[in-house]
């Protein structure tokens, strides 16, 4: 696939979950949870054990109908084995310009991570695809907002913070994606994958009815 799919894939989902656990059964359960709950973008975290096994089977398990990314990815190398693991996207918590330079060459998307303006135009002058905005919550939807007045190119996704409740409020204020994290995982701490699934569900309900009102617009 090649990265504008990628990205055009990214941009109908609109939603990325964060699957992160303390071992690789618990990953695969999460993200089938996140997938049977209808969110069918995931960043498996290189802080999960076996991070590559975990993406390999995914995609063994859902080919095409699942995007597959790995997340707080450091470095070029660690990079280059996710994407040979079958990594459609690459998330990093901060941006490594040599990261982003490796995934243009493998046509996959560049999503460093950032949080002031200096490092947004850094990232985007090294070729990133997609800026994540992390940690969001230190300043909320606002900050997408503001940070959006000089930088309108900028495709944003905060990350951190992210709910159902608040879901909205970011898209309103001009985020092209966003990333989720505990807000939709965190039951699975208590092995409560049932929960997940419905706290999926749940962000896909509401993001359909901000789809609406993007079509009545």
């Amino acid at each position: 696939m090649l990265k504008h799919a990628i990205f055009q894939g990214i941009l109908e989902r609109r939603m990325v979950a964060i699957v992160r656990a303390g071992s690789t059964d618990a990953a695969l359960q999460i993200a089938e949870a996140c997938i049977a709950g209808g969110i069918t973008a995931l960043e498996v975290a290189f802080t999960t054990p076996d991070t590559l096994d975990v993406i390999k089977t995914l995609r063994q398990r859902h080919g095409a109908d699942v995007m597959l990314g790995a997340g707080t990815v450091l470095d070029p190398e660690t990079a280059r084995l996710a994407i040979l693991a079958g990594a459609q996207f690459i998330i990093s918590p901060s941006v490594n310009v040599d990261t982003i330079r490796l995934c243009q060459r493998y046509q996959v998307l560049a999503m460093p991570g950032v949080m002031t303006p200096t490092e947004i135009v850094t990232a985007l002058e090294a070729g990133a695809d997609i800026i994540k905005i992390f940690p969001a919550e230190v300043f909320g939807p606002a900050y997408i907002k503001a940070l959006r007045a000089p930088l309108p190119q900028a495709p944003l996704m905060p990350t951190g913070g992210v709910s159902v409740e608040n879901l909205a409020a970011w898209f309103d204020n001009g985020a092209l994606a966003v990333g989720i994290g505990s807000s939709l995982t965190g039951p699975a701490a208590n092995g409560d994958y049932q929960a997940v699934t419905q706290r999926a569900r749940a962000f896909v309900e509401q993001l359909a009815l901000i789809k609406q009102g993007w079509s009545g617009n």
